[in-house]
């Protein structure tokens, strides 16, 4: 019997043992009851056979073996699809479900090779497309299952950063009140000057977290175009950043005026994120270049310092916050300084969202420079999409 009519005809104890194999994936399947455990499994036997049955040629086979033999429909899930989706919200680890294929695979050859004895050149064909099929299936559910649980995570952080704006923004509030007032001893001073301080820094925490967040779950970080004046909203930031840190002196360059059309609260940011970086990484006793220039068609601004070199092998991952990097110079996040080491991740973005890019050099000889490239008009649709290739 050719393994597809197989299938189809004892699909009942196939399906048993799956079912008796999923309920030992605890604990994620010890409340699930019959027809929750066997899932989408009688449907994917089904197309799994009628795979089987199908004549394939070499490049469906080349097409399957990439993991790109889907629905037929584009807008449409297939049962292996729905399976990840199924068991990321039953709460089995991608692991379990791995492991569900495999017992699948196992089950449905020993079923038919005892029931088959001997087997011939048309039988390995079988064993062959099968196993192709299984992998396919293991595919598309694995990467549902991945996109399921990432989507999910995201938006708990994003929920999670969103509530706890409102208590910080409170502590935060209310610590500048009492100060203002002018009502506290010098020690109570120092005390809710701290409390401010700290709440602030949560703040800027959660900030950076809901943009991250925000940029992963597809949308990119927003923005707002008006006319703005860049050289301005550079010394605004280098004072700010400035006045946190009066020991370290920042030098401002803006030769000539550059304006252009950008989102100034945006780009504050993403400045102040790369003057704070270059502060917290230079060493003691340099100070911090910050340089205005441009031509009719960008303008650029570099922030430059002195210190620790950034390794080569580290550069091309330099903006993404998963990889590991250099350690700062200052203390841990509990410190002044403290971040959730989202800073030039979202510097990056902001710039990126601008139709821009950010280059790094680094050096013993030039230092360490970011080098922010913004075009003074915004781009067409078309020509954004190939500056970001």
């Amino acid at each position: 019997m050719r393994l597809a009519d197989f299938i189809l005809t004892n699909r009942e104890p196939i399906l048993a043992e799956w079912e008796a194999f999923a309920r030992t994936c605890a604990p994620a399947s010890g409340p699930m009851d019959v027809a929750a455990l066997r899932d989408h499994a009688d449907a994917m036997l089904t197309v799994i056979a009628a795979d089987l049955a199908t004549p394939q040629g070499r490049f469906a086979q080349s097409e399957k073996s990439k993991g790109r033999a889907g629905a037929a429909d584009a807008d449409a899930r297939t049962a292996a699809e729905e399976h990840g989706t199924g068991r990321a919200q039953s709460g089995f680890t991608v692991a379990q479900m791995v492991a569900e294929y495999r017992a699948l695979r196992a089950s449905v050859i020993r079923l038919w090779t005892r029931a088959e004895g001997a087997l011939d050149a048309s039988d390995i064909e079988d064993l062959t497309r099968f196993n192709e099929a299984v992998d396919q299936a293991l595919a598309e559910s694995v990467l549902r299952y991945n996109e399921d649980v990432e989507q999910a995570k995201e938006t708990f952080l994003a929920i999670l950063g969103h509530d706890l704006r409102t208590p910080l923004g409170a502590i935060q509030t209310s610590a500048t009140f009492l100060l203002e007032a002018g009502e506290l001893e010098e020690v109570e001073r120092t005390l809710v000057a701290r409390i401010g301080g700290s709440a602030r820094r949560s703040v800027t925490m959660v900030g950076d977290l809901l943009d991250f967040t925000r940029s992963h779950l597809g949308g990119g970080i927003p923005i707002a175009r008006a006319e703005t004046d860049l050289g301005k909203l550079v010394r605004e930031v280098v004072e700010e950043v400035g006045a946190a840190h009066p020991e370290r002196p920042i030098r401002v360059d803006t030769r000539v005026a550059q304006r252009g059309r950008w989102d100034a609260a945006r780009l504050g940011q993403a400045l102040t994120n790369l003057v704070s970086n270059a502060v917290q990484h230079g060493a003691a006793g340099t100070k911090v270049t910050v340089g205005v220039g441009g031509t009719e068609r960008e303008v650029c601004i570099s922030v430059h310092n002195r210190g620790a070199v950034i390794p080569p092998e580290q550069l091309d991952g330099l903006f993404n916050p998963i990889r590991a990097r250099r350690v700062p110079r200052t203390t841990a996040a509990r410190g002044p300084t403290g971040s959730l080491g989202l800073g030039l991740y979202i510097a990056e973005r902001i710039v990126r969202a601008h139709d821009g890019r950010v280059d790094v050099e680094s050096s013993e000889e030039s230092g360490t420079t970011f080098t922010v490239h913004l075009p003074r008009q915004e781009q067409p649709p078309a020509a954004a999409s190939a500056s970001a290739v």
